[in-house]
């Protein structure tokens, strides 16, 4: 009865800036836009917290305890926490949405589950394709002369067992230094290793996003299914330029690069999992699977394939599927027979790591309608009416990247990353809270979509003139200068005569082309649903940087359809989410095959409409 005095609040948030939270007791400090749940902001940094309904709020297992900081009380709270609960902070990390900066403890995992939350909402039954058997061994006799590798298949008599010369190599000696007690380790339904004594509960694998730009890598227990580390960097192939067509181009150009570039990949995949082991303290002896997620050109470049072709038109892969291949084949140094898991792709622009991200994000598992946007270089869209899936691929250039703005940088410390106008001040915030360097991609779209909101940037992305201007921030003005140049910048940090950081006029051209190509390909993706953008019920953003876009800045500068902010959700890494549900679950691999028969391409290139909607999208909304 105390349970029905507290009331469900309403979650509200503006979709502007970023919230910080800090773990314990990890003691780990992170920061996301608002409204992404305690849950996944915990997830995507390597913290497990306990769930097995996919984030529904039904298993009431994901309990954390908010102790600095408001997390609104829901309905399922109610359900699951007493009054006094509710008042010391408890709440279901699963529905609690993070509007200000917050001190959470994670309780620890108290028992081994079953299933696994990943991704937007997935549950995934945890059922690996990597399996252990601790074996106890009749030792051999005269009377008893079966070899040592049929004495290993009598125990494991419900598998068709097969195997390699390496495995045979270890078997003799290490029967007989373990004394007949061994765990055989399986991989689908083949024997990859043997170890002495009883190894079961030592069971791991890496989750790798290969991204143009940034590589992550999560080191993954595949008893538990949570995250045991997580690390990332930039791409070492960042010489030979910041998108895939520089890249082969540089292939092009000089018939050397094709083996450089393979190899600056493989390097940075290598440095990442030593630094996952190292993290963890975990023997790399008992690492058994990989699985890779990225773009077409990346998965080509790692494994030394020429990508010419993929280039230029027609645009053809060299295999939308690849064959059974080996961790050593991507240079990982782990158990010698670990297998690589490479995602498929849909097209030569629609790649791996977009497969992975509609695996984790399910939007083939509702009748929702929902947009998925992957913004990037090249940015990667597929649409759902809940009947039909459509995918496409639109190029935007490295202004989200910030490579191409005059005081861009990546989203490192010192980065302008959140931008707000409020009144006539204007306020900023870096990365790591320190003295402003430069601006990255989420500050730039923060400070063009602010300055159009306040007029000072008219609806063609012009600085309009302050003797026509109409509007309430006419202060601001002092902060536009004129260059010896002629060119108009609008200084965000340093003064008018020592301009530290600034937006240029260049600045918001390169961002509106981004955009607009962006919003003509989810354009034309609705109408070929013949829908309208209104019927959008989510809109999922996603990538190194769409999770960390604000929404409302997204909705203002027309980069995504003009719905309400809550429609507009940060999914975080799901091409790095979608590589953990394949590790998790060989069921999920299924899945991958059911999307390449579900999902329909539409290519962009031969769209005799393309050009005229990219114009009418250079236009911020009114």
């Amino acid at each position: 009865m105390r349970k029905e005095k507290i009331e469900p609040e309403l979650i509200e948030h503006s979709g502007q800036g970023r919230v910080k939270i800090e773990l314990l007791p990890a003691n780990k400090s992170i920061s996301v836009p608002p409204g992404v749940s305690v849950f996944d902001a915990a997830s995507w940094n390597g913290i497990a917290i306990d769930s097995t309904c996919g984030g529904h709020g039904t298993c009431k297992k994901c309990k954390v305890k908010i102790t600095e900081g408001r997390v609104p009380i829901s309905r399922l709270d109610i359900r699951a926490f007493s009054e006094k609960e509710l008042n010391e902070g408890w709440r279901l990390a699963c529905v609690s949405r993070a509007v200000e900066d917050l001190k959470i403890e994670v309780p620890p995992l108290s028992t081994r589950p079953k299933a696994a939350t990943v991704g937007v909402g997935r549950q995934v039954i945890l059922r690996p394709s990597i399996q252990k058997r601790f074996l106890k061994l009749s030792e051999p006799t005269l009377e008893d002369q079966r070899t040592d590798l049929q004495r290993i298949l009598d125990e494991i008599n419900d598998i068709e067992i097969k195997t390699d010369i390496s495995v045979l190599r270890k078997i003799p000696k290490l029967l007989r230094e373990s004394k007949f007690e061994i765990t055989a380790v399986i991989s689908d339904e083949k024997l990859i290793d043997v170890e002495i004594g009883d190894t079961t509960s030592k069971i791991y694998a890496i989750a790798y996003d290969l991204g143009t730009t940034t590589v992550v890598a999560t080191l993954m227990d595949l008893t538990t299914g949570t995250p045991v580390s997580v690390k990332s960097m930039l791409n070492k192939q960042q010489p030979f330029g910041a998108d895939v067509i520089s890249r082969i181009s540089a292939t092009m150009l000089d018939k050397n690069s094709l083996e450089k570039l393979s190899q600056l990949a493989k390097d940075t995949l290598i440095e990442l999992t030593e630094q996952v082991i190292l993290d963890s303290k975990i023997d790399r002896n008992y690492i058994y699977e990989i699985a890779i997620a990225g773009n077409a050109t990346m998965i080509q470049l790692v494994l030394n394939i020429d990508p010419e072709p993929i280039g230029v038109a027609p645009f053809i892969t060299v295999s939308n599927n690849f064959p059974e291949l080996k961790a050593s084949d991507f240079g990982v140094v782990i158990n010698e027979n670990a297998k690589a898991y490479v995602f498929p792709s849909f097209g030569a622009y629609v790649g791996g790591d977009i497969v992975s991200g509609v695996l984790a994000s399910g939007i083939d598992r509702d009748k929702r309608i929902r947009l998925f946007i992957d913004v990037g270089t090249n940015c990667e869209m597929v649409i759902t009416d809940g009947d039909h899936i459509l995918a496409t691929a639109a190029p935007a250039g490295p202004a989200f990247e910030a490579a191409s703005i005059k005081c861009g940088m990546r989203a490192a410390e010192g980065a302008i990353e959140v931008v707000k106008i409020k009144e006539n001040d204007l306020f900023i915030q870096t990365i790591g809270e320190v003295e402003p360097v430069g601006i990255c991609g989420s500050g730039l779209v923060d400070a063009v979509a602010e300055l159009a909101r306040v007029g000072i940037i008219d609806k063609t992305g012009k600085f309009v003139e302050e003797n026509s201007y109409i509007g309430n921030h006419a202060k601001l003005f002092k902060k536009i200068v004129t260059t010896s140049s002629g060119e108009k910048i609008f200084v965000l940090h340093g003064s008018n005569e020592d301009p530290l950081v600034y937006l240029s006029q260049r600045d918001v051209r390169e961002l509106q082309f981004a955009k607009a190509s962006i919003a003509t390909g989810w354009s034309l993706l609705i109408e070929e649903l013949k829908i309208n953008s209104g019927e959008i019920q989510q809109v999922l953003l996603a990538g190194s940087f769409g999770s960390y876009l604000s929404p409302s800045s997204a909705i203002n500068i027309g980069l995504v359809p003009k719905l309400p902010v809550l429609r507009i959700v940060s999914a975080g890494n799901v091409a790095g989410e979608g590589a953990k549900m394949v590790l998790l679950s060989s069921n999920e691999r299924k899945g991958v095959q059911a999307l390449l028969e579900q999902v329909k391409y539409i290519e962009l290139s031969d769209r005799t409409d393309f050009n005229d909607k990219f114009v009418i999208n250079l236009a911020f909304p009114n």
